[in-house]
């Protein structure tokens, strides 16, 4: 196995051998290093290249930052995260579960990389499932004649999110929703292709699932860690109004958040666009949701509409 851990190196497991560029001559390690596991540099400033050694915490090492709108994949953690949760089920929960371990009795040994991968696929990451084992299609076939019960569906259901909240997937309730919802979809489908009686639709696209009623992770701003907003930029005595330097100012990023189902108000062409039913709400006081606009802040914006809107 190997894994890119956040911030950090690469992680090997199961004796991979490390060769130099011949492909054929071993890697020189210190007397009594193990062969099964180690770290690869990430962070290119090792003292012991190619293996790591702690600089990543001198040089303050860190991933690249997530896109502003992740996918439940990327958030997770992508597929060492959903690997994490598979792995500790299939081991941890599934044997001591008298309602689970005879349907899993005779799984393939990679049976939690494959429920990994269906995972990831299904929240937004790569086609690994579709392209290694066949897609939805075969995904039906593992459950077609297995006569699943409702009360064998909830406590898989159950200890699923269990095994997430030990492998330490995110805890915000956004993921939360999108995670646990889509077990929830997922494993009552299960329940219903596996009936002798049932007939499910064959050649089906890989579900996708989303953020739910578009709760994103940016949407909300947390109760336990709320961040300083920056306080808006007023026009100077003289100085002309603009979008880019005043006007965006006035719209935090919770306003911002919450409309960006209909519009981007950081973008000067929703914002022009949609300039007087804005108006409109922010004098009614029903925009934003939280409480009205100070009247510095309505005077700003109007001021803005009559000068003509400048970008």
């Amino acid at each position: 196995e190997i894994e890119v851990s956040k911030d950090g190196p690469y992680r090997i497991t199961g004796g991979i051998p490390l060769t130099e560029d011949d492909g054929s001559t071993p890697v020189h390690r210190v007397e009594g290093a193990s062969l099964e596991h180690y770290a690869l540099c990430r962070c290119g400033a090792s003292q012991n290249k190619p293996f790591c050694s702690g600089m990543h915490w001198t040089v303050n090492f860190a991933d690249p930052p997530m896109s502003e709108d992740p996918t439940v994949f990327e958030w997770a953690g992508g597929y060492p995260a959903f690997l994490r949760v598979t792995k500790l089920f299939y081991s941890k929960y599934v044997p001591q579960e008298p309602l689970l371990s005879p349907l899993f009795a005779n799984m393939s040994p990679d049976h939690p990389e494959r429920v990994a991968a269906w995972l990831s696929e299904v929240f937004g990451g790569t086609t690994f499932y579709s392209g290694q084992y066949g897609g939805y299609t075969r995904m039906i076939g593992e459950h077609i004649g297995k006569c699943l019960t409702e009360e064998q569906r909830a406590k898989w259901s159950q200890l699923m999110v269990q095994a997430a909240n030990d492998a330490m997937l995110p805890n915000d309730a956004e993921f939360r929703a999108a995670f646990v919802s889509y077990i929830e979809w997922g494993t009552r489908l299960a329940v219903e292709n596996s009936q002798t009686e049932s007939k499910p639709p064959m050649n089906m696209p890989m579900p996708h699932w989303w953020w739910v009623c578009d709760a994103t992770p940016g949407s909300r701003q947390s109760a336990l860690q709320a961040e300083p907003e920056a306080p808006p930029v007023f026009p100077e005595e003289g100085e002309a109004i603009s979008f880019g330097k005043h006007v965006k100012t006035l719209f935090r990023k919770m306003d911002r958040n919450s409309m960006k189902f209909v519009f981007d108000l950081w973008s000067y062409e929703d914002v022009v666009t949609h300039a007087d039913q804005i108006m409109f709400r922010l004098n009614a006081g029903t925009m934003p949701c939280d409480g009205a606009w100070s009247q510095d802040k309505l005077d700003a914006f109007q001021q803005w509409i009559d000068a003509g809107k400048p970008e």
